[in-house]
């Protein structure tokens, strides 16, 4: 048995939870997740709340938006070079603590993928 074509035979096996995982995500589906966390942000203007503005969060370094009082930790993950794209919220709202140990931030996170995706592309409409 030749084992010289096993590769070609696993790509489409590896390949598709690549093509899975980037999805671009539903826009009004993702509108409807932030319900859950509009009590503490806003994405559609730059004007903090209890969190900070969300808008234009894309490509900022973590803990550096204007007049919004960081924690610590969340300051010291930006100067440890977090910064935000879809890989790292990603992982911060799996379990934002787990993400930045010490974040003030009390909510625990969501679970389902298609979720953040979809939150993800939510938010991405506003960082432009």
């Amino acid at each position: 048995m030749s084992y010289r074509f096993l590769p070609i035979c696993l790509l489409p096996a590896v390949a598709f939870p690549l093509v899975a995982f980037a999805q671009e995500g539903d826009v009004t589906a993702g509108a409807t997740v932030f319900k859950k966390c509009a009590i503490c942000h806003v994405a559609e203007t730059d004007q903090n709340k209890v969190g900070p503005s969300l808008n234009g969060l894309f490509g900022r370094t973590a803990g550096t938006h204007p007049n919004f009082a960081y924690s610590s930790a969340m300051q010291e993950a930006g100067k440890g070079g977090l910064v935000w794209n879809e890989t790292t919220l990603r992982d911060y709202l799996h379990d934002p603590k787990a993400k930045v140990k010490g974040t003030k931030m009390t909510f625990v996170g969501l679970k389902d993928d298609t979720e953040i995706t979809n939150l993800i592309a939510y938010l991405k409409q506003y960082s432009k």
